[in-house]
């Protein structure tokens, strides 16, 4: 029998499907996932016999091509492209009938056969990571998660599928913000749900915040930010609901979410004032925080789109009320690190004026939360890569997803295999657009421009700034920029668009902590800024 020369070649095969029929069925799945990425039978030989014609390595395909297999394959475009270790275990699943996962349901248009819909779950180090915590947890035998996650894949229908996830992008944020300030009512804290007015509209989130926490002007990497790590927590485990956290893994293994079991920092303790940031944080098992709080999210959203909101027994059970929702230390707070990013950009013969060009980006359906909603860019989870201390600080966050969300560094990615790299962010290890900047500290300003707890899912936020101030950044590296598989697209509005830009600030596919932030940093940046800027101008509404 003929060795498979790639990974990528041994997993087709395991489809039983031509390269052409994979192509096929390739364009149909990017189609019905939002996935930019395009693939033709000529370049799918090549990718697959890991050289060209002239025997020379293929190289690195496109970013968008990368998105693509990795969200169909579940697995790292390194270890697609690289030769199969062993055939062994794939003719082992064969000769026992055991079927593998297509990651992502199969578009029904492309599928020849009806039932299932979902396959059985393949060994993917992230997924098995996540099943080893879940028995422990609940005190089962080896290999019982895998088995009642199969079972209730093999339950799934198409439809189920995919059908789900086109009713919540239904959901409007003001929706979920309006009922989210319902279910709490007012705080009596002085702390109140952020909103603000751009003209004749308000913008009503679900991000409790207060006045201390907003308008930091915290400058990022200049000593001003100081996160400690504190290993001695003695904060009880969440409670999982066992049944409840079988159907989040095979709902994420059907729907091509990435899930890697790395830990998370959760928030104990926060002072922030202008200028200065306080916080320690402990870490948590990143699959801990899926299968309790984040279930969060969907619960409300799917409550909402069937007209059930007053049906949500999880958040009665996890966050009845915003004492539960303050009380830091008391529950599992994790979160993360957004913000506006804004490049100078010289005039050019179309914009004959210099200006911020204003990144956005639509979130993809294979991520974990905020699915198919608009938000800034970057964006991603505070957790460590390697130094639990050291990356504790919100810059090394920024810095990360600054590489893997813009530059398309893979290398930083946490939800593909583990991070090799003692250094991740060593100056020798960063793009050239990275090493660019960060060899003039004048090139780039990084500021937390706000902080709020999103009640959505009780995750805490630290909303920034990101300002790439010399122009000469565009000219060079403009073209470089490019989103990873955690986008599905990126828009650009000019700083000196006055009417797009307030347009934009009404639009309903925000997520609540993307809109926070966007307009925190729109109006940081109309503050701060010179003739490059006519932005609209916006009103933080004092707390009720």
């Amino acid at each position: 029998m003929q060795a498979a020369r790639t990974v990528l070649e041994q997993k087709i095969w395991e489809r039983r499907q031509t390269l052409q029929e994979f192509t096929e069925w390739a364009e149909a799945f990017a189609r019905e996932h939002d996935e930019p990425g395009t693939l033709s039978v000529r370049h799918l030989q090549r990718l697959v016999a890991g050289q060209t014609a002239s025997g020379r390595p293929v190289g690195r395909p496109r970013p968008a091509t990368v998105r693509l297999l990795e969200a169909i394959f579940g697995v790292g475009i390194d270890v697609l492209l690289a030769p199969p270790e062993s055939d062994t275990a794939h003719e082992d699943a064969y000769t026992s009938g055991q079927p593998f996962l297509n990651v992502g349901a199969a578009p029904t248009s492309a599928r020849r056969e009806t039932t299932p819909a979902v396959q059985t779950p393949d060994a993917r180090v992230d997924m098995a990571q996540s099943f080893a915590w879940l028995d422990a947890r609940s005190g089962w035998s080896s290999e019982t998660t895998r088995r009642k996650v199969t079972s209730r894949l093999a339950s799934l229908t198409a439809d189920e599928v995919l059908d789900r996830p086109a009713r919540r992008r239904k959901v409007g944020r003001s929706e979920i913000a309006k009922s989210v300030a319902d279910y709490y009512g007012t705080a009596e804290t002085g702390h109140h749900f952020y909103s603000a007015t751009c003209g004749d509209s308000e913008i009503r989130t679900s991000v409790l915040t207060c006045d201390r926490w907003l308008d930091l002007g915290c400058q990022l990497g200049r000593g001003n930010d100081k996160v400690a790590l504190r290993t001695d927590t003695s904060v009880a485990q969440h409670v999982v609901t066992s049944d409840r956290a079988i159907d989040r893994l095979a709902e994420a293994t059907a729907q091509g979410i990435r899930m890697a079991n790395m830990p998370l920092y959760r928030l104990l303790n926060l002072e922030a004032r202008p200028g200065a940031i306080s916080a320690e944080v402990g870490t948590v098992p990143f699959i801990e925080y899926a299968v309790s709080m984040d279930l969060l999210e969907n619960e409300l959203i799917d409550a909402l789109a069937v007209g059930a909101s007053g049906q949500l027994p999880l958040r009665d059970y996890y966050l009845p009320n915003l004492d539960s929702v303050l009380n830091l230390s008391g529950r599992l707070c994790a979160g993360g690190v957004l913000a506006l990013c804004a490049i100078a950009r010289p005039p050019d013969p179309y914009r004959r004026e210099r200006d911020f060009a204003i990144v956005v980006q639509q979130r993809s359906s294979h991520v974990l939360n905020a699915a198919q909603r608009l938000s800034v860019i970057p964006k991603g989870f505070h957790q460590p890569m390697t130094d639990l201390h050291a990356d504790a600080q919100l810059t090394s966050t920024l810095l990360r997803e600054m590489e893997e969300e813009l530059f398309g560094r893979t290398d930083v990615d946490n939800t593909l295999e583990g991070n090799c790299a003692a250094a991740p962010l060593h100056r020798g290890r960063m793009s050239e657009p990275m090493r660019w900047l960060m060899a003039d500290p004048a090139r780039v300003r990084m500021e937390c421009t706000g902080f709020g707890l999103n009640l959505v899912s009780g995750n805490y936020e630290f909303a920034c700034l990101l300002v790439i101030e010399d122009d000469e950044f565009w000219t060079r590296y403009g073209g470089e920029i490019e989103a990873n598989w955690e986008a599905s697209g990126l828009r650009l509005y000019s700083s000196l668009d006055h009417q797009l830009v307030g347009e934009l600030v009404t639009d309903e596919s925000w997520s609540n902590e993307g809109i926070f932030a966007f307009l925190q940093g729109i109006r940081r940046l109309r503050e701060s800024s010179d003739v490059r800027t006519k932005l609209p101008f916006i009103q933080v509404n004092p707390g009720e």
